[in-house]
């Protein structure tokens, strides 16, 4: 296998397959992030007096045919060789000789992958960000459409008080507010230029940094070069966090969802075609994507502890160590977005019943109403309280079924238009466009 550091002699093929690994798969990943990379890297290499000025359109113009392969899902690592950046630089070679050699001064495979890294991460980010926002606007859209339609609430999966399916889709659209926040905050940790901080030690090339800074579009950069080196594992364990956050919201509504779904309860209906058969029972219609949504969002919820296992008796430095880290945290994106899709798309069709509480099995859950309708009457609270008891004892409660709740965030005020503005106002302050303006901008050069 041909590697960057040969040094004239053979490694045993047992040890090279274990420090291999899955790391050239796990490089496909990274394919065309590692050409951003180096295109930003050399056009800085080229101010500073390192590539000249005949050089630097020729290797542009020839990373950027190899970008265009990598979009195209035709990016291959070749037989026997050791990674992505061996790749790249290989492919240079072949089509402009010794000039593609040169594309790695100032940099180690470290800072490399490090900023391969952040550059997928970051693009995988806004991928699931709009992802999140999709579904959002399906369950807010869904909670305005049956604002008025009543359900029971539950707490300790008891019958406990008037709750409206207004109120449960507008509840998981909330929680999708406050995990973009988590999002956002590894966003921003995310988009920080490790570039330059080659080993972990800096170089005595004078690198500008702060130019591949502005040309990947980062906020700023990774300032001191050992942070930079030591961010590798946190950035990935802070998105992971992040993940786990939104599977968290996926899990509690997938489980909801084929709870309400079953037999038993009965309060929404999925769409035929989101549900499967059984081979012995010709009556049955399986919630499978909701309980696979439910078990992969699990699994995703133990993503942060896999990566803080992987890294956390770490000193300052690098360890290959941290190449098992890929293996967990790249796939974790496609994942979320595959659950994160399929759940907006059921949402989008699913269908509520609007006579539930004809039942009179959720009868009881009129009791809070009366008993503040006494207070509100005169009636001290706890004596009350002890009148419409003893009523449902003795079998003569008769519920009243018209409620009139005011307050922001209740049944009756949803405050799903102040929910929207959260949204759109984390939303904003990522500031997506100036990355994709600077990736732009490199690309058509």
């Amino acid at each position: 296998m041909k590697k960057l550091w040969d040094k004239n002699y053979e490694i045993n093929k047992e040890i090279e397959r274990f420090t291999v690994g899955r790391d050239r798969e796990m490089d496909l990943y990274l394919a065309k992030y590692d050409v951003l990379g180096s295109m930003a890297h050399i056009t800085m290499l080229e101010s500073i007096g390192l590539i000249g000025k005949d050089e630097l359109p020729q290797l542009l113009a020839a990373l950027r045919d190899i970008y265009e392969t990598a979009e195209r899902g035709e990016f291959v690592i070749e037989d026997g060789i050791e990674d992505v950046h061996s790749q790249v630089e290989l492919m240079l070679t072949r089509s402009l000789g010794d000039m593609g050699k040169k594309i790695h001064s100032g940099r180690s495979h470290n800072d490399q992958v490090l900023v391969d890294l952040k550059l997928f991460t970051r693009h995988q980010l806004m991928l699931i960000a709009d992802d999140v926002k999709t579904l959002f606007g399906e369950l807010l859209q869904k909670s305005n459409q049956y604002k008025d339609v009543l359900m029971p609430g539950y707490t300790h999966l008891q019958v406990a008080m008037p709750s409206s399916f207004g109120l449960w889709f507008g509840a998981y659209a909330e929680s999708l507010t406050d995990d973009m926040l988590f999002l956002q905050a590894a966003y921003k940790m995310t988009n920080r230029n490790p570039l330059g901080s080659a080993a972990g030690y800096g170089s005595s090339f004078p690198l500008n940094r702060q130019m591949t800074t502005d040309l990947l579009g980062f906020d700023s950069m990774d300032y001191n070069v050992v942070y930079a080196q030591m961010g590798r594992g946190k950035t990935e364990r802070n998105v992971a966090f992040a993940l786990a956050t939104i599977a968290g919201t996926l899990g509690k509504l997938a489980f909801d969802a084929c709870m309400f779904n079953s037999q038993n309860f009965q309060f929404v209906k999925l769409p035929k075609e989101c549900t499967t058969g059984s081979s012995i029972m010709p009556h049955k219609k399986n919630p499978d994507v909701f309980e696979l949504i439910r078990a992969k969002s699990n699994k995703l919820q133990a993503l942060p502890q896999q990566v803080t296992l992987i890294m956390n008796n770490l000193p300052t430095g690098y360890f290959r160590d941290l190449q098992i880290i890929k293996e967990v945290f790249l796939p974790a994106f496609d994942e979320l977005r595959d659950c994160l899709q399929m759940t907006a798309y059921i949402i989008n069709r699913m269908e509520v019943r609007d006579d539930i509480l004809d039942n009179p099995m959720y009868d009881p859950m009129f009791s809070v109403e009366e008993v503040n309708r006494l207070a509100a009457a005169g009636m001290p609270f706890r004596d009350a309280y002890k009148k419409v008891g003893l009523d449902i004892e003795a079998g003569t409660f008769t519920p009243d079924k018209h409620i009139h709740h005011t307050h922001e965030g209740s049944i009756g005020n949803l405050c799903n238009d102040r929910i929207a503005e959260l949204m759109d106002s984390v939303l904003a302050d990522f500031h997506f466009e100036r990355v994709t303006r600077a990736e732009q901008k490199l690309l058509s050069v």
